[in-house]
């Protein structure tokens, strides 16, 4: 039960919820033990007008007066009954609402290191069916386990109040029900957690093989991914089943000790009547019917303690990741409004995941409005710039300011807030392409996603399609061609209106002429903007302020287009090698 403390906070929250559940539980139990009270007093009213010691007008006015008190017994157990589970279920729906929520905002808050180490499918199980087996424990399980206690303590009250010797004897039995569930449990507990972790694995596979399915398709592995994933479904199937046989010793287990306890009351409770300690012959029914009361609740503690193993199980998995600090901290409390002046000082900085070293002492300075290029060869280390302006990462050594600010210092949601970011692989929502663009700036006008979106060269492109703007795109924007895609990302971008622009490769799909279009408005729309492009075609440098080349972490050359085509070295050999591409 360590793991599970985590909820404790929420059953706090909603604790005058659950008192007001408990109450009405205690009220339901109550009602339902006169049942077989009014049971056993009628047996005894047949069996006195059987014997001739009351009359037939006595016999009938109190089986009258016992059936009208059954029916509203029974309505009343049934109203609290209801009210109970309207009230504990309630409380579960509200804790998993709460818990849900809570990671959810732990994965947004986690850096991208933590999302290279772990797989989709993973969070995904954590956040669904591991919270699902957390809810159990929180509803269905605290609301049988009161109804349990308070029906035992009631039932219990009353046979040892009305017959002790037989009371004893009828749950003799129970003892060996306790040490039975005690070894079960740890075994379930063990094994609930396989089948968690297994399901994981199911579902991580499952979303890479949807996400991959082109790929799978274009290069006809359908058989190889089948085979896959029948070795996994396989493995979380004989896990399953193997829970399964723990878990389905438990109901035969009751049903014997509870048959073990009717004996009990049959014999004993028979000799006791027939040697006059039992006075009344309807005390043996009402034992009967209390004993067969207790079914239930000791049937379902198996089911109970299966769910608390399981829940404990996920609340463990869920603990790691609510657990995990996140790398990029906001250190500030205080929103700025930026200018855009990027300074780097001897930048270093490696990726944990790899161990690569993709900076190695980078330095320059970018005022605010100039616009930068960088150039540079795949790996580089062009892409991991632009991420440590938008803090996806931290600096490992040197200094990273913007508006002479370390850029540690600076609040966070107030340093995204400015910049407007153009990834390399261009993502996009499955929803419609005006909420796509809208992204960068939920309150926009129709007329000003038209309007950047004609910036991106998109707009006839959109309008070609049967709902225009209003098209739901496919998951990661599938429905759409590469340029698309990018240009859509673009407009998104441009619709923040930011004072730091970020366009990571984004025309690398968009034809020469598109190309052309798009830098003429994208020159209009970054002016008095910190601009920077990374890319390796010289097209999109040739009208920046200034250009560095990257090669292996280390800046080989800086200039101005003009300076760099003068002097020999990899950005002059590419000019050349562009220029000469163009006029074939």
């Amino acid at each position: 039960m360590k793991e599970l403390k985590y909820i404790n906070k929420y059953f706090y929250k909603y604790r005058y919820r659950l008192l007001l559940g408990i109450v009405i539980t205690i009220v339901s139990k109550v009602f339902m033990v006169f049942t077989p009270q009014l049971i056993g007093n009628s047996i005894n009213v047949i069996k006195n007008r059987l014997t001739g010691k009351i009359t037939e007008e006595l016999y009938v006015a109190e089986l009258t007066k016992n059936m009208l008190y059954l029916i509203v017994v029974a309505l009343v157990a049934a109203i609290f009954t209801f009210l109970m589970r309207h009230t504990i279920i309630a409380v579960s729906r509200f804790i998993e609402f709460n818990l849900k929520n809570e990671i959810y905002e732990q994965y947004q808050n986690l850096s991208l290191n933590f999302y290279k180490k772990n797989r989709t499918g993973d969070l995904m199980n954590r956040i669904s069916e591991d919270v699902g087996r957390v809810r159990m424990y929180t509803g269905p399980a605290i609301m049988y386990t009161l109804n349990m206690i308070t029906l035992f303590v009631v039932v219990l009250v009353y046979m040892f109040s009305k017959a002790p010797s037989l009371a004893f004897y009828t749950l003799l039995p129970l003892p060996i029900l306790s040490v039975s569930i005690y070894i079960l449990s740890k075994l379930i507990h063990k094994r609930s957690t396989v089948v968690q972790e297994y399901l994981s694995k199911l579902s991580a596979y499952t979303q890479e093989a949807f996400s991959g399915i082109s790929v799978i398709k274009a290069y006809g592995i359908e058989p190889q991914t089948t085979l896959a994933f029948e070795v996994l479904s396989t493995g979380s199937r004989q896990k399953q089943i193997d829970l399964t046989k723990v878990q389905a010793l438990f109901f035969p287990m009751m049903i014997l000790l509870i048959g073990l306890s009717n004996l009990m009351v049959i014999y004993i409770g028979g000799k006791q009547y027939i040697n006059g300690i039992i006075t009344e012959f309807g005390t043996i029914a009402e034992f009967i019917i209390y004993v067969n009361m207790l079914t239930w609740p000791v049937a379902i503690l198996g089911w109970v303690t299966s769910m608390v193993q399981q829940a404990e199980a996920s609340q463990k998995r869920i603990n790691e990741f609510l657990k995990e600090e996140p790398q990029i901290k906001n250190l500030s409390n205080k929103p700025l409004k930026l200018k855009g002046d990027i300074v780097f000082e001897d930048v270093h900085f490696t990726y944990e995941d790899t161990n690569i070293e993709a900076l190695k002492g980078v330095s320059f300075t970018l005022k605010s409005g100039e616009s930068l290029a960088i150039i540079g060869k795949t790996g580089s280390g062009k892409s991991t710039i632009l991420d440590l302006i938008g803090r996806l990462y931290n600096v490992n050594k040197g200094k990273l300011t913007i508006d002479t600010t370390p850029i540690e210092q600076i609040h966070l949601k107030s340093l995204r807030n400015h910049i407007g970011y153009v990834p390399q692989d261009a993502f996009l929502f499955s929803d419609s392409i005006k909420n796509n663009i809208k992204f960068g700036n939920i309150s926009a006008s129709d007329d000003k996603i038209i309007e950047v979106a004609k910036q991106a060269v998109v707009h006839k492109n959109i309008k070609k399609f049967t709902n225009g703007y209003d098209t739901i795109l496919g998951e990661r924007g599938i429905t759409l061609s590469g340029g698309q895609k990018q240009r859509i990302s673009i407009a998104r971008a441009i619709i923040k209106d930011p004072e730091i622009l970020l366009l990571d490769d984004c025309l690398s799909a968009v034809d020469t002429e598109t190309e052309e279009k798009i830098l003429k408005n994208l020159n209009k729309v970054s002016q008095n903007k910190t601009t920077i492009i990374v890319s390796h075609r010289i097209a999109l440098a040739k009208n920046v302020d200034k250009i560095i080349v990257l090669d292996q972490g280390k800046i080989i050359q800086s200039g101005t287009h003009q300076e760099l085509i003068k002097e020999n070295g990899y950005y002059k050999t590419l000019y050349l090698k562009q220029l000469e591409e163009k006029e074939i």
